[in-house]
């Protein structure tokens, strides 16, 4: 019992953030092919498990939240609609089940006795927080411009350009200042237990005396993942995304690969206008924040199926003070 004891207790812990667009086929959005998406990419999450690591799990939800509201919205003569912090709350216990459950599965078919738990999570953030005056979070589906002004007429939604890609709803994102559930999803981890918390960046709450109220926002989840990661004191933070490293100039003839990136970089290339608002930036300042809380803390940025050669130091951009 001694031994095991030991085991838990000096096992590196990782906090691996995965982006809502990863969780899903955005062609044919269905539940049947969004568990067929997340069983994929659980065999690379598997593998940190069968490493040795103690994981821990945080995604993104914006599509699949987005969508939610969207069938709020249209069913709103049937049956009223719910509020944005019940639809994340919605959209967490939807992807922790896939992911769960695919997890599960993959570390069944490799014979191994780990446990995998998703646990609804609140997060507390100011509410007055300067985000509520500006929205950026983006939510749903891509529109065209057209269809982007007409749903701003029509609907009263604040509608901004995505990165190239489109037209998306934005509302508000507030910086996360407290896991609620940050004892529970600890007991759990020193059970060896896998976590899956602070799905699409947590329920975003605020404190009204010994009470919480949920409020219409969305919690940036690598923010919430670098909070998690530093109430934790996880060894490593992984944010996944859609490319295997960050880039300078991205998209451009002079595009540039990052195999490192220093703090001191993080403020003169955001400075510069490298990294995009609603893509890159809050992942490279999350990474950054996360590293600067602690000394030996490591952070770096990769692709889902890069992220065991990544831990290895072999691809990725490692982000370092």
């Amino acid at each position: 019992m001694k031994m095991g004891k030991q085991s838990k207790n000096t096992a590196q812990t990782v906090v691996v953030a995965l982006g809502g667009n990863a969780l899903e086929d955005s062609s044919s959005p269905t539940a049947d092919n969004q568990k067929k998406v997340i069983e994929a990419s659980m065999t690379h999450i598997a593998e940190l498990i069968s490493a040795g690591m103690k994981v821990v799990v945080t995604h993104g939800n914006g599509p699949q939240v987005g969508r939610i509201g969207l069938q709020n919205e249209a069913a709103k003569e049937i049956t009223p609609p719910m509020p944005f912090d019940v639809c994340g709350a919605m959209s967490q216990g939807m992807l922790g089940y896939h992911i769960q459950q695919a997890l599960k599965g993959e570390l069944n078919r490799r014979s191994m006795a780990a446990e995998v738990s998703s646990l609804i999570t609140q997060v507390v953030v100011n509410p007055h927080d300067e985000a509520f005056n500006n929205p950026t979070k983006p939510i749903g589906p891509f529109y065209t411009k057209s269809e982007a002004e007409a749903l701003e007429r029509s609907e009263g939604y604040v509608m901004k350009e995505d990165s190239g890609r489109g037209f998306r709803r934005v509302i508000a994102s507030p910086k996360p200042l407290e896991i609620v559930e940050l004892a529970t999803i600890k007991a759990l981890l020193d059970e060896n237990i896998t976590v899956i918390a602070v799905g699409g960046g947590g329920v975003p709450v605020v404190k009204k005396g010994t009470t919480l109220d949920g409020v219409e926002a969305v919690i940036d989840k690598d923010f919430a993942s670098a909070k998690l990661a530093e109430n934790i004191d996880a060894h490593t933070l992984v944010i996944l995304t859609e490319v295997e490293k960050v880039a300078l100039n991205f998209g451009k003839e002079n595009q540039k690969w990052l195999n490192t990136l220093t703090l001191q970089e993080v403020e003169e290339y955001t400075a510069q206008g490298h990294f995009a608002k609603g893509s890159m930036l809050p992942k490279v300042e999350a990474c950054a924040a996360f590293v600067q809380s602690k000394k030996g803390r490591k952070a770096l940025i990769t692709s889902l199926s890069k992220v065991n050669e990544a831990l290895r130091g072999e691809t990725g951009t490692h982000i370092v003070s």
